[in-house]
Formats: C-alpha cells, sequence, structure tokens
C-alpha cells in the first residue's frame, strides 16, 4: 500500500464569515455585556418608591386622620344640635301601598325651640310620606329594619322641606292592611 498524502486545510475562524469571498479577514468585534449603569439605576428607583411608601404608612399609621392631638389635625367640631321645641302633631292618613294593601301612618313633627308661635303647615310633611312610603310592598314597610331606613330618610327630608324647622319625626300611628 502506497502512503496517502492527506491534506488538512483550516476551517474558517470562529465568528468570521463563512463564504464571505474576497472580504476583509477582519474578525468583527464581540457585542459588549449591558451596560451596569441601567440596573443601578432600577435599583435606585424600587428603593426611592420603598422608601416614600413606608414613609407613608407611617405617617398614616402614627398621625393619620384622627390621630394628631394639635388643632391643626383634630376632627371638626360636631355642629352644635338645635334644642328641641314642641312636637306638632299630624293626623293620620291613609297610604296606597302595592297589591291593593294600605298603610294608615301618624305624625309627630319634633319642631326646633327656634320655631316661634306660627307653626309650620303640615301639609308639606304628608306629602313628603306619601311620596316616600306609597306603592311599596306590605313586607317592605312591615320589616323593622326597613322602616326605620324609611323614618330616618322622611326626617332627612322633613330638615331639608322645613329649612331646619324640624328636627325629627315620629311615628305616632303605623298600621298596615
Amino acid at each position: 500500500m502506497a502512503a496517502i498524502e492527506q491534506r488538512v486545510m483550516s476551517s474558517p475562524k470562529i465568528g468570521a464569515k463563512i463564504g464571505g469571498g474576497g472580504g476583509s479577514s477582519k474578525p468583527e468585534p464581540e457585542p459588549e455585556p449591558p451596560a451596569k449603569k441601567s440596573k443601578k439605576k432600577l435599583i435606585i428607583i424600587v428603593a426611592a418608591v420603598v422608601v416614600v411608601l413606608a414613609a407613608a404608612a407611617a405617617w398614616y399609621l402614627l398621625m393619620g386622620p384622627g390621630k394628631a392631638s394639635g388643632a391643626e389635625g383634630a376632627a371638626p367640631a360636631p355642629e352644635p344640635t338645635a334644642e328641641a321645641g314642641a312636637v306638632l302633631p299630624v293626623e293620620p292618613i291613609s297610604i296606597n301601598l302595592a297589591d291593593g294593601h294600605y298603610l294608615r301612618i301618624g305624625l309627630g313633627l319634633q319642631l326646633t325651640a327656634d320655631v316661634g308661635e306660627e307653626t309650620p303647615d303640615p301639609s308639606v310633611a304628608l306629602d313628603l310620606a306619601i311620596s316616600l312610603f306609597s306603592g311599596r310592598t306590605v313586607a317592605e314597610v312591615s320589616d323593622p329594619a326597613q322602616r326605620d331606613a324609611l323614618k330616618t330618610e322622611l326626617a332627612h327630608q322633613l330638615s331639608e322641606a322645613y329649612e331646619g324647622e324640624v328636627m325629627d319625626v315620629y311615628l305616632t300611628n303605623y298600621v298596615t292592611q
């Protein structure tokens, strides 16, 4: 057997263009790793946000609304309540409810002491009561919680309608059928 001569040709260098034919043999520069500045910047921003949130939480827990003892942070003083005057009785009326039922309701208007000798007209109170109670079901007006909510709403409406002359309302007659 005859000796075989083998020639080994080198392959292109790693990173060089393959099949570049006649191009320069200069290797391309390697891309630089991402700058560490962006990571540091992100860490600083996150730390600043955490510090601000911690400061806000500390302020709220230590000096938040209603916790400060000075005149600046003190809760506003409640409005002075009007002094109670006479009670104006309102004759009971029948109000139509849903499904052919009715509610017989009588009212007592608690007037403020500021109301003079001239008593307010009770027809406004009756009109508001009719508007609030009519068309409701017997179950609605018979439920104690719902009845109290309706009475509170009526008292609020009366206070606005009589411009502070009426401070509360009493149910003196309350019958459903």
